[in-house]
């Protein structure tokens, strides 16, 4: 309290020495930041030219540098930089990809299993082991789990069976019923014995209250923040968040998914209403993919090495047949935007149908050019967005790309029982991604994100079977009509547009 009064009293006698002074220093002091602004601007501009970026997002931070030099400065310092990205990155990279080939990279595919995949398919899983070194399970187990109350459900009665550990990775935890309910077993668990561990993302968590993780770490569960960003104004590590919503426990039992902790998300918030999401249980072999990625996103942040036969080589039942499970992580630490180019490689083998729900829909070219030239070619490529906007300049910017989507003959609908926050790609009613990525340009080149790609698993016809229910309640746009949308909502679509390389 005495340190708030005196950093109080300072800032008064400043703003004072300030005020008192004003006619002395408006002049040049000003003119000297400006120069300042205006030369540190420019030079930011030629290092973003030499850096060969994509044209479009070259030309949108040129943009953004001209018109606004002071607010572009520090919007460059928090989201620009490629290269303090791959300094701040690198470490953590190497350090993957020497658990993965030490753990996973001398397995081979499974050439039998995969033989009886199609041919485009099994360039998909080939393209994803090479890009992603992740193995592809046989013997998997999956469900879909389609809503919050359905997905909490099965959270927490493996949370309660836990016997030996309990890891957990999350964007969001709230301090409300849902989250307070998860604490609780938590606790109960960390007394029991049970190593719990949870690394939980310090932005995505800003409003989680101090007392709540102190509460956790009093009982013995380890509270560990990803990415902590001291000076957010002048910090790049707030961008590059980690957007994984992982539980493992035991080593036997994973989910994956869009969900977040939060009551939200059971539809108990009053302005989205019913909460359309979609989770993924899943017991087997592709647990330990989950869990190494868990392990090494902890050892990133504690640098305590987890890398133990307990985790990852737990008695796992036997099963076979149940089509391939893939778990892919992507990251600004990986080399390739390996979810981005798995999602690219999808669309451009579609034969039949190209099916997509996605709460933010913000693509690059590469998507967008692949999608409209599949609809094009006659696939019947369907998108589902929200109705209702969560975050306003995503939701414009996405509209701006509908009429030459429509135009295409991509069909669009508007979810309109609730919020539609899934995360899913189908294509031809065979192959399918769910995760936590969305179709935009933050999940492709910012977010740290992990997906599960099925390959004619009963869970793909889950997805497909919900993806017709949605879309029962949902309504499809008219090129014709969405032409005639007023004159301000067009504008205030493009000028979203022109940031969308920067979302």
């Amino acid at each position: 309290m005495k340190k708030k009064l005196q950093v109080m009293v300072f800032l008064a006698i400043v703003g004072v020495v300030l005020y008192l002074t004003k006619n002395y220093w408006e002049g040049w002091i000003v003119g000297i930041v400006s120069i300042l602004f205006s030369l540190s601007a420019f030079f930011i501009a030629i290092v973003i030219f030499f850096e060969n970026r994509h044209p479009s997002r070259t030309v949108t931070w040129l943009i953004v540098l001209a018109i606004f030099p002071v607010l572009g400065f520090f919007f460059y310092l928090m989201f620009g930089q490629n290269h303090r990205k791959m300094k701040t990155f690198t470490e953590k990279a190497i350090m993957d990809e020497q658990a993965l080939d030490r753990i996973e990279g001398n397995k081979p595919l499974n050439e039998n299993e995969l033989g009886k995949m199609g041919e485009d398919q099994q360039l998909l899983f080939r393209l994803a082991h090479r890009l992603a070194n992740s193995p592809i399970s046989f013997a998997t187990e999956t469900k879909v789990l389609t809503d919050g109350k359905e997905t909490f459900a099965h959270i927490l009665k493996a949370l309660r069976d836990a016997t030996n550990h309990i890891h957990m990775e999350y964007y969001i935890v709230r301090n409300d019923e849902i989250g307070n309910e998860i604490k609780d077993i938590l606790i109960e668990k960390a007394k029991q014995g049970v190593n719990v561990r949870f690394l939980y993302d310090a932005v995505g968590c800003f409003q989680l209250s101090k007392y709540y993780i102190q509460q956790l770490k009093d009982a013995g569960v380890e509270m560990v923040p990803f990415a902590p960003v001291k000076m957010p104004l002048l910090n790049h590590r707030i961008n590059y968040r980690n957007h994984r919503k992982i539980i493992v426990v035991d080593g036997q039992i994973a989910f994956v998914g869009g969900l977040n902790i939060g009551d939200e998300y059971l539809g108990k918030n009053e302005y989205f209403g019913h909460w359309r999401d979609t989770h993924l249980f899943v017991r087997g072999e592709a647990v330990r993919s989950l869990q190494l990625i868990f392990l090494r996103d902890w050892y990133y942040m504690t640098r305590e090495t987890l890398l133990k036969p307990n985790y990852l080589s737990p008695d796992l039942p036997t099963s076979e047949h149940l089509g391939g499970v893939q778990m892919i992580a992507s990251g600004p630490d990986t080399r390739w935007e390996v979810i981005k180019k798995l999602f690219f490689s999808m669309i451009t083998s579609a034969k039949k149908s190209i099916w997509i729900a996605s709460p933010y829909f913000v693509p690059d070219d590469d998507i967008l050019s692949a999608l409209k030239i599949a609809a094009l070619s006659g696939v019947d490529v369907r998108i589902l967005v929200p109705n209702r906007p969560d975050k306003r300049i995503v939701f414009y910017a996405s509209r701006s790309y509908f009429p030459e989507l429509l135009e295409a003959g991509v069909k669009i609908y508007e979810y309109n029982r609730g919020f539609m926050h899934s995360k899913i790609l189908i294509v031809d009613e065979e192959i399918a991604s769910i995760g936590t990525a969305n179709m935009d340009m933050r999940s492709f080149h910012l977010n740290f994100e992990v997906n599960a790609f099925l390959y004619k698993t009963k869970s793909v016809h889950s997805l497909v079977g919900d993806y017709i229910y949605d879309m029962e309640h949902s309504t499809i746009i008219s090129y014709e009509k969405f032409k005639k949308r007023s004159i301000h909502k067009k504008i205030f679509e493009s000028t979203s547009r022109l940031l969308s390389p920067l979302l």
